[in-house]
């Protein structure tokens, strides 16, 4: 008689054993359980992950066209126009033709933009540590630092 699975959030786990070992899938998975936590975190506040990407990026660089904001936050210029957009109608950025290339906007961000970053880096950080509880400081620093030495990885890789 087969050994029933080992228990997964409180009920067994049919999964097969060569599935749970493709490496891909669990971080898929855990990816896509941490962005659910994550998009809930940010969404009782009515923001989303995309406002403090702008947000964090403009309060780092300074103000930046639509084009840079792109480039710097990985968001694609569609999605970044109606963040942009978003943001613009809670006051938190500015957007004006750039003086030296009319047919640019720049974006900026409002006082009140900057405190909206406060509230939202807050939350994150509640949030990332909710979702790293299960390990202490040396491994969350540890987990981090080999996540992001792969993310090279695997981004400058091309194909395979």
């Amino acid at each position: 008689m087969e050994t029933p699975a080992e228990p997964r959030f409180g009920h067994s786990d049919p999964t097969p054993e060569q599935l749970r070992a493709q490496f891909g899938r669990l971080l898929g998975m855990t990816a896509g359980h941490t962005q659910r936590i994550v998009n809930g975190a940010l969404a009782d506040v009515g923001a989303r992950k995309y406002h403090f990407a702008v947000l964090a990026t403009l309060d780092e660089f300074g103000p930046s066209s639509q084009a840079q904001l792109s480039d710097r936050t990985g968001i694609y210029r569609s999605d970044l126009v109606a963040t942009v957009n978003e943001l613009a109608a809670d006051g938190y950025v500015r957007r004006e033709a750039d003086p030296g290339d009319r047919r640019r906007n720049v974006v900026s961000m409002t006082e009140a933009g900057g405190e909206r970053l406060g509230q939202l880096a807050a939350i994150l950080t509640r949030t990332n540590a909710a979702i790293l509880a299960p390990f202490d400081a040396e491994e969350r620093e540890r987990l981090t630092g080999l996540l992001h030495r792969l993310l090279e990885h695997v981004a400058d890789r091309g194909s395979w």
